[in-house]
């Protein structure tokens, strides 16, 4: 029997994360999941036996000690998904606070940076591996009132765009998800009202996506994907 693959979440909660990490366990993956807060994951990661690691994704320090940490539990992660983001703010350019737009950067695009570049390091190492990072409609539209996270998920696109380039032959497959839409927080969801059936994005449904493009054969890799619900304009 194959070993089971190790899948790292990074900028875990209740909503993409956990569907991404029950399907995974589901898939028979050992996983792990990072947060600044862990204590919200613990129903979670008792449900599906995962381990619960706390990172702060914008501290070069703290993402080496998780990677560190992760190897030496379980292994060298087989896919890493990064979820973690930060608004840093919304509103009227000159109205910004400039620290929440720096703290929204780091965590959004910088982090991403960081989670990328550590597990790049293993799975080129190993010769394998799949890095997955979740963007947004404020990947490719900058709204108004919206600069600061356009900042860090216009970034992200571009890093996850010249990683899946250069990763590619080194037999690493990258990929980016432009989420564009709401995503549905539980079965009774209020921003549903008035909306068409299914006019929200189902975790669940993203979920399996990803896992889709993690088993891709490398003769036929994504590097990109957009989602949205049928009803959404773009």
């Amino acid at each position: 029997m194959s070993p089971r693959e190790i899948a790292l979440i990074v900028g875990s909660g209740q909503g993409l994360s956990a569907s991404l990490a029950r399907l995974f366990a589901a898939e028979g993956m050992q996983v792990a999941l990072a947060a600044r807060n862990v204590d919200k994951l613990a129903a979670l990661v008792t449900a599906i036996g995962a381990s619960a690691h706390t990172c702060d994704a914008s501290d070069p320090a703290a993402v080496s000690a998780l990677f560190a940490a992760v190897q030496h539990e379980l292994g060298a992660p087989d896919i890493v998904v990064y979820n973690a983001s930060n608004r840093g703010g919304r509103g009227p350019i000159e109205d910004l606070d400039p620290q929440r737009v720096r703290e929204g950067i780091l965590v959004t695009c910088y982090g991403g940076f960081l989670v990328g570049q550590a597990a790049a390091r293993l799975m080129i190492a190993r010769g394998s591996g799949t890095i997955l990072f979740t963007g947004a409609s404020a990947s490719y539209k900058g709204y108004a009132r919206s600069s600061s996270f356009a900042m860090g998920k216009f970034g992200l696109r571009g890093l996850a765009q010249s990683m899946a380039r250069e990763l590619a032959p080194r037999h690493v497959h990258v990929a980016h998800f432009p989420i564009d839409g709401g995503i549905r927080q539980g079965p009774e969801d209020p921003r549903a009202d008035g909306r068409a059936a299914d006019g929200l994005l189902d975790p669940d449904a993203i979920a399996r996506t990803y896992l889709h493009v993690h088993r891709q054969h490398r003769s036929a890799w994504s590097w990109e994907i957009e989602l949205r619900p049928w009803s959404e304009n773009f």
